[in-house]
């Protein structure tokens, strides 16, 4: 099966190893629209443009499922795609249903980070308002975490200071959980682990999208492919030498996909 995946950039790779390591057999396409990176200070239209015309090149690129593995894109686009086209899509929201459920018994609370046009959207907020009986979530923008993996900037040094500096209003004691509600923000991991102490939960989506994903494969009864493939485009853009796929490839290899 030729599935696609698609990000603003490359933190949908964290989504993507999942898949590798559950899913292998299959052919992969990966999408990232680092044109337009990032997209969480964007305008809502002008982000939504963006999303349409990637799954758009995705589809016509031969994709019969399509993972959008990006919270921000889900959140203002993925109604309208699942009612324009007739393949399953995928979306992700920020997971914070395991992360409340992880805090239900205790008087820790759960603080969920993505970027700023995430945190806005109404998707996100009926979410909370559903889930959240006991109001024990705090929302976080890290709009800079982004803009950091794009730029491939992972050093202490740098993240660090960035995330004292986001969280210093925060009593980060309060907390049992922390939602990586962005794609890209597991590629930080250690960095939230060097601040939070190691009883507070890590939770991101990519486990709950490969497992819905896979579902959906499963129900479609797809023989195993022998030609497993994986193909990289940068909007729009197929990449074919070495030197170009190299960056995405050392990211996977990094989760511990390839």
């Amino acid at each position: 099966m030729k599935i696609g995946f698609f990000d603003s950039g490359i933190g949908g790779l964290t989504v993507l190893s999942e898949a590798l390591k559950r899913l292998p057999n299959h052919e992969y396409l990966y999408y990232a629209d680092t044109d337009h990176a990032p997209y969480g200070p964007k305008p809502k239209e002008e982000v939504r443009e963006y999303v349409f015309k990637a799954i758009e090149f995705l589809v016509n690129e031969g994709a019969q499922i399509i993972v959008i593995a990006c919270n921000t894109a889900t959140s203002i686009a993925v109604s309208e795609l699942r009612q324009k086209y007739s393949i399953p899509i995928i979306g992700m929201e920020p997971a914070v249903k395991p992360a409340i459920e992880s805090v239900e018994n205790s008087t820790k609370r759960v603080l969920v980070t993505a970027t700023p046009l995430t945190l806005k959207e109404e998707k996100l907020k009926q979410l909370i308002q559903r889930l959240d009986k006991h109001h024990q979530t705090d929302l976080l923008p890290l709009p800079d975490l982004v803009s950091f993996a794009e730029s491939y900037e992972f050093s202490d040094e740098a993240i660090l200071p960035y995330l004292k500096q986001c969280l210093q209003s925060f009593d980060i004691s309060e907390y049992g959980a922390v939602v990586l509600g962005c794609t890209h923000f597991p590629l930080f991991a250690h960095h939230f682990e060097k601040i939070f102490s190691s009883e507070v939960r890590l939770i991101d989506g990519s486990s709950g999208t490969v497992s819905h994903l896979e579902k959906l494969i499963l129900a479609q009864k797809v023989e195993p492919c022998f030609n497993a493939s994986l193909t990289f485009y940068r909007s729009s853009k197929k990449l074919e030498s070495s030197q170009e796929i190299e960056p995405f490839t050392k990211i996977l290899k990094q989760l511990k996909a390839i």
